[in-house]
């Protein structure tokens, strides 16, 4: 099976990890594989840990890379990234490259049920196991549904689709993917159906509890952070405010110093930086890129560097 998917900001994250020739990298989101192969481009004796947690990908990149004696490939969760290498046998790495959220393969892929578009099974599992966004939107109790909503979709209108949502499943289990766009539909106002599709934030939101986004984004980045070496470099895209906040706060920290009071006359917590900024504020896609890729239109790649 063919993992479509085009690599979002691909030379300038690749570019942002510095590849060493005989350095060792992990693409932690690898997917079709794009980001992974122009890291192998620039690797003659290093080494490149390709880990995705969907089949689907993990079929294609085994085939794609099978001559690349430099390519190890690993099912598995980007948030395990430290207990995925060091079953390996890898304590350190000079490089990590993480692309979070959804991929083109799997939004476009109608049966894996990310879309609102076409009608399929309500899916949204990017590991293809575990519980489906089905059983999520029959079985959360209305608060719950409408925490996940507001939260992680930041939709206003939460309640009126979270209880629509229970008004509709009392009658028939919700199965598929139109069967909930149409009832987030009808429990928006008019004038929001005219701004896009009104499905899309809430079909955002289940996806990201369906597959626990971002509790895995918050693991896998100190997981990540713990396995560079001095000097190594982390490069994360995301796609939406709540990643890309996760990640600003989370560099902000690491290269966060003393922390004592500013009236005090020396330091006395002794906390230094543990890194630093490559880029102060996000690269963002071109215009070129967004011409050939809108999807690009809302990515920001943000890089730290290992102290």
């Amino acid at each position: 099976m063919e993992f479509s998917h085009i690599s979002v900001l691909l030379n300038e994250s690749v570019d942002g990890l510095a590849v060493k020739e005989n350095g060792i990298y992990v693409d932690g989101t690898a997917g079709g594989g794009g980001h992974s192969s122009e890291i192998l481009k620039r690797l003659k004796s290093g080494k490149l840990i390709s880990i995705d947690r969907d089949p689907d990908a993990i079929t294609t990149l085994t085939q794609k890379f099978k001559k690349n004696e430099n390519s190890i490939i690993v099912k598995g969760n980007f948030a395990d990234i430290k207990e995925l290498l060091l079953l390996r046998g890898i304590g350190a790495v000079d490089g990590v490259l993480l692309d979070i959220g959804v991929s083109s393969h799997q939004l476009d892929t109608a049966s894996r049920g990310f879309s609102f578009h076409e009608d399929a099974p309500l899916d949204m599992r990017m590991s293809q196991s575990g519980t489906t966004a089905a059983e999520l939107v029959n079985t959360l109790p209305f608060e719950e549904l409408r925490r996940i909503i507001s939260e992680y979709g930041e939709e206003k209108f939460a309640s009126s689709i979270a209880k629509g949502i229970i008004n509709e499943r009392e009658k028939a289990p919700i199965k598929t993917t139109l069967e909930l766009a149409e009832i987030v539909k009808s429990h928006v106002p008019q004038k929001v159906r005219r701004d896009g599709h009104p499905a899309r934030k809430t079909f955002q939101a289940l996806r990201i509890a369906v597959n626990d986004e971002l509790g895995a984004l918050k693991k896998g980045l100190d997981g990540a952070f713990d396995v560079l070496a001095s000097g190594g470099r982390l490069a994360v895209i995301t796609f939406h405010s709540l990643e890309d906040r996760i990640v600003k706060q989370k560099m902000a920290s690491w290269c966060q110093g003393c922390t004592c009071p500013k009236d005090f006359p020396v330091c006395v917590c002794g906390n230094k930086p543990k890194a630093k900024l490559v880029n102060k504020k996000p690269i963002c896609a071109n215009e070129t890129e967004l011409a050939q890729n809108p999807r690009a239109r809302s990515a920001k790649l943000r890089i730290c560097e290992k102290i």
